[in-house]
């Protein structure tokens, strides 16, 4: 079939042509208008009645007042170790500030191709949008400040942080501008994800200490371990990791063509084979358990978010995790404390006496 193009109308002498940028951004400008308006009807409401306000759960503030001090206890964070007194005590505390009313929070988004994925009605990138203008939501209603990198083929955006619903909407109106299929046009097949570009960016950016939010699935080159631990060094950081559940069991479904969505490699398997559905559940888990320890080593919370989980329901999950960091000082326990205070805290953290 030929198809053929009508030749554009001259403009008249005194009439400027209609700037396509905004004929473009006027659909985007709409669907986040729509999902912030469906978010706030179907989750942010059953949210403000199951919080009870407690919103400051999701995220602490960098008072810089001392407030008390305090032995150390386990998930403290060793920055706010006081060396002066663990010097004269012979036994480590740390110093314990009245937090900032008013927070900052990042959320560092991986929009690479790997995120479109989803087996049921909404995909990881669904979710990512709809966690992302959520919590956005829930701290710039009391005056809290949010921002974004957001990576897809690189660090392709930076939106500073601000506040109001008015910028959440701009929040979101970028991020469905790195969904829609020209922002990644120049994600070339072959290119894979480095999520250490993300992380690096986010060291070098985000000056003030902040609650960050790493949004990925984690398929990633390796190598992004490191600026994740330098991150969590300075700022307080929750690994929001986008899962699906073919991701981890696939069913017996035949003969099936899998293609892997930042290469564009095709791969044909047999789902009837029940070695290779094994094969593939063990792999999973051996992924899951090295992502799981790679965390836990940078010293950063997890949240896993399912695309066929209830966004409501992870984030009381959320909350909830929040409470308890909280009841127990927050932080990681022994990353960066000096080697001969680590016999000390590891016979504390286990109830026995230091050798």
């Amino acid at each position: 079939m030929a198809w053929f193009r009508r030749q554009p109308a001259q403009p008249e002498p005194h009439a400027a042509p209609a700037p396509r940028a905004e004929a473009a951004r006027a659909p985007l400008h709409g669907q986040a208008e729509r999902l912030l308006r469906r978010l706030e009807w179907t989750v942010l409401k059953r949210l403000d009645g199951q919080l009870m306000g407690d919103y400051r759960t999701l995220m602490r503030g960098a008072g810089l007042d001392l407030a008390d001090l305090r032995e150390y206890q386990l998930h403290d964070d060793v920055r706010h170790i006081d060396w002066n007194v663990t010097a004269r005590l012979q036994v480590p505390h740390v110093r314990v500030y009245s937090e900032d009313r008013e927070m900052s929070a990042w959320f560092l988004l991986d929009l690479s191709p790997s995120v479109d994925f989803g087996s049921g009605p909404q995909s990881k990138r669904d979710v990512s949008a709809g966690f992302v203008a959520v919590l956005a939501r829930l701290l710039t209603q009391r005056g809290n400040r949010v921002g974004a990198l957001l990576y897809g083929a690189g660090v392709d955006r930076v939106v500073p942080a601000r506040t109001d619903r008015r910028h959440v909407l701009h929040l979101l109106h970028n991020i469905q501008k790195n969904l829609h299929p020209t922002a990644s046009a120049d994600h070339s097949p072959g290119n894979t994800t480095r999520l250490a570009d993300l992380l690096s960016a986010g060291v070098h950016s985000i000056r003030r200490r902040s609650t960050v939010f790493v949004v990925s699935d984690f398929i990633s080159e390796p190598g992004w371990e490191k600026p994740l631990a330098q991150l969590a060094q300075r700022h307080e950081v929750v690994a929001v990791r986008l899962t699906d559940p073919l991701e981890q069991d696939l069913p017996d479904l035949g003969l099936l063509t899998l293609r892997d969505a930042e290469t564009d490699e095709l791969l044909l398997v047999d789902t009837h084979d029940t070695a290779f559905r094994q094969r593939f559940t063990a792999i999973a888990a051996q992924r899951d358990e090295a992502l799981h320890s790679a965390l836990a080593h940078a010293g950063v919370d997890a949240l896993e978010l399912s695309t066929q989980e209830d966004l409501a329901e992870a984030v009381i999950r959320f909350a909830e995790l929040r409470r308890q960091r909280t009841r127990t000082g927050g932080g990681h326990p022994q990353s960066g404390m000096p080697r001969h205070l680590r016999p000390w805290a590891r016979s504390r953290d286990n109830g026995a006496p230091a050798s």
